[in-house]
């Protein structure tokens, strides 16, 4: 988890790729990916409010459950930073791992792949996570990166692999 642009997909990629090396049982979700998906009711703007984000990230949550009761380890990578989903992922998820990517928001504007931050900062967009959409951090993350321009990706990942599999 993490705000737009912190690098959730880039990361979830490479762990991917690494975790394929030692078992071909791994799912990867994307939360854009998921939003086109689920886009009857993703395409409707109110669906990026609070209450529309937290019936999505839930939706999301219960399909991880269902492909990890079939035996897939699935990395997704969604923003979802709702303490209800946290609380809902630790209670019925078997082995979840937590992975937050804190990156403060000056370089999330200065990355700003999707336009997300300026759209913003223009008034053309609302509901950003982070900015005027109000969201939770996760208090105890299984594993908490915080951006270094020093790490690279692969580093990353294996570091983010090792711990999960050491616990």
């Amino acid at each position: 988890t993490g705000l737009s642009g912190s690098g959730k997909t880039t990361l979830a990629k490479e762990a991917v790729r690494q975790l394929r090396e030692h078992s071909s049982a791994v799912v990867s979700l994307d939360g854009d990916r998921l939003r086109e998906v689920f886009a009857t009711e993703a395409a409707n703007c109110q669906n990026y409010d609070r209450k529309g984000r937290l019936k999505l990230a839930m939706q999301y949550a219960y399909l991880c459950k269902i492909l990890s009761m079939q035996g897939f380890t699935v990395v997704i990578a969604t923003i979802s930073m709702f303490r209800e989903v946290y609380g809902w992922n630790r209670s019925h998820l078997p082995g979840y791992f937590e992975v937050y990517l804190k990156v403060p928001v000056e370089e999330l504007r200065r990355r700003d792949s999707k336009g997300i931050y300026s759209r913003y900062d223009a008034g053309r967009l609302q509901n950003v996570a982070g900015l005027d959409l109000n969201v939770d951090e996760p208090k105890k993350p299984d594993f908490e990166v915080k951006i270094k321009s020093t790490c690279s990706v692969t580093s990353l990942a294996s570091e983010l692999i090792h711990k999960f599999k050491a616990r």
